[in-house]
């Protein structure tokens, strides 16, 4: 049974093993930049097999060719640079780290962009029209927005524009853009993929080989690539991403749920699937910073996609000061859900 017709969860499992009668059962974590031989094989430009066997599950994952990066922003940036975009449609809600990157490439001269609500399908098409790249965020960070990616991705292939979709919200389990016509779709592997809030690693996963070529092209000359031990984590994160993210959304349903009835809450949002919600306390900034003060199994921490749930308030970074004030963004993790909604309850009632 070929990969692309198994499930995820089999796929996750199985995909980037060692096969060879003897091999390890899994990649050990491979310490070298060098290795014996006349080829000039080195580890920046021939990879090691710890990446190797990273790419291969997440490319098989998404349904395409991976490369692997030292971080999620190294990943984006290694986009942008394989592209080349002079104009670029971006969501005006999407991660900070990103839009920082494409003002430094405004500043420079080097790019032009168009910003759109990339919930609004007719607005983003009509964007389209002159531009190189559409960078899609789906859900976006932290305002949990949704765009249409198979019409936005026809749109763009009808105007000879190339899609790259952020989609680490969704993972591989939620969603496959490069089935609906995307040309790169990117994720923060430390994220969701990792699982573990332990490393720090980003992955791009290329439609077609020309731009596969350009992402290795890009890592080799930029040198972003990951670390050994990074790449091996990854790797074991992979094999379960399925299975947590499965307890995580039903555990996000249900608190969605219940925020939605709480009289400390003016608004929710929630795409449906995954394990990121967004919420907006009605007593503004302060109350949010004293509900994310006040928690004690959640995590108040920047970061997301780890088997622990973890919040914060969003609008206090300046990148981020254009979202609601009393924005909470909530990684829902793992823990049984009564016990995730009674500290988040109580945190609620502090602020």
């Amino acid at each position: 049974m070929s990969a692309g017709s198994q499930h995820p969860a089999t796929i996750a499992v199985s995909a980037g093993r060692p096969h060879g009668i003897g091999e390890p059962l899994n990649h050990p974590i491979t310490l070298a930049s060098n290795f014996r031989g006349e080829e000039g094989v080195y580890s920046r430009t021939h990879g090691t097999p710890g990446w190797i066997g990273l790419e291969e599950a997440v490319g098989a994952l998404e349904g395409g060719r991976a490369v692997s990066f030292s971080s999620g922003m190294a990943a984006a940036a290694a986009a942008v640079f394989a592209l080349a975009p002079k104009v670029l449609v971006l969501p005006t809600y999407s991660y900070l780290g990103v839009r920082a990157l494409v003002d430094d490439h405004v500043r420079q001269g080097h790019l032009q962009v168009r910003f759109v609500d990339i919930a609004d399908t007719a607005a983003v098409v009509a964007a389209i029209a002159g531009a190189d790249v559409v960078w899609v965020e789906t859900p976006t960070n932290p305002t949990l927005d949704v765009a249409d990616i198979p019409t936005i991705c026809a749109a763009a292939a009808a105007a000879g524009a190339k899609v790259v979709v952020d989609s680490t919200f969704a993972t591989p389990v939620c969603a496959r853009p490069l089935a609906d016509g995307a040309t790169i779709v990117i994720h923060s592997g430390t994220k969701f993929i990792g699982g573990h809030s332990d490393l720090l690693i980003g992955l791009a996963v290329a439609a077609d080989d020309a731009t596969y070529e350009r992402l290795r092209q890009t890592r080799l000359v930029n040198g972003s690539t990951p670390g050994a031990l990074e790449a091996f984590l990854a790797l074991r994160g992979v094999r379960t991403l399925p299975l947590r993210m499965e307890r995580m959304q039903a555990n996000a349903v249900e608190v969605v749920a219940r925020l939605r009835t709480h009289s400390a809450v003016a608004d929710v949002r929630y795409p449906g699937f995954g394990a990121m919600v967004a919420f907006v306390l009605a007593g503004g900034a302060d109350a949010a910073d004293a509900a994310c003060r006040a928690v004690r199994l959640i995590v108040p921490a920047t970061s997301l996609g780890g088997v622990e749930s973890s919040m914060e308030r969003r609008q206090k970074y300046a990148g981020d000061a254009h979202v609601p004030p009393g924005l909470i963004r909530m990684s829902v993790g793992i823990e049984h859900v009564d016990d995730i909604w009674a500290d988040l309850a109580q945190a609620l009632a502090a602020g």
